[in-house]
């Protein structure tokens, strides 16, 4: 065996070793996660209260809290379309129409280690929802936690 392949088996064994069998990295740790929020965002404490309310809240179909939780316009992307959505009652009226019980399903059993953070945002439930630290000013001196995308 050539030195080349010996790298290549050797690389893939150890990336296989940090793949779980649903094809997933590595679990990372609650604080991990929390240090990435609070390295790209900041207010990582922030979060924790909104990531709750959302969870619950597609456990229970829960519209308007879902609604509430959100930036607008929103952008959706459901059926095969994407959506500009205005405004909390239009999102509250089309709700079934524009997040899937699958999506509904897969964020209310996200957990916390599994988010995914980048400079985009948090990644809840492989893409279905992104959530991201808005500004309330043009300084952005202050911020508010808020669902930025919902991808079906």
């Amino acid at each position: 065996m050539s030195r080349l392949s010996a790298a290549l088996l050797l690389a893939g064994a150890m990336l296989l070793a940090t793949t779980s069998f649903t094809g997933r990295a590595a679990a990372q740790s609650d604080s991990e996660v929390y240090e990435r929020i609070e390295e790209l965002h900041g207010d990582a404490a922030g979060f924790d209260r909104p990531l709750r309310q959302l969870v619950l809240a597609m456990r229970s179909g829960d519209a308007e809290t879902v609604a509430g939780l959100a930036e607008y316009p929103l952008t959706v992307k459901a059926n095969g379309e994407t959506y500009d959505v205005e405004t909390a009652e239009h999102f509250i009226e089309n709700f079934d129409g524009l997040v899937t019980p699958e999506t509904r399903r897969a964020v209310g059993r996200q957990q916390y280690d599994d988010l995914f953070v980048s400079s985009e945002g948090v990644m809840l439930a492989n893409g279905a929802v992104w959530m991201g630290a808005v500004c309330d000013d043009n300084a952005c001196d202050e911020s508010h936690w808020a669902i930025t995308a919902i991808n079906n």
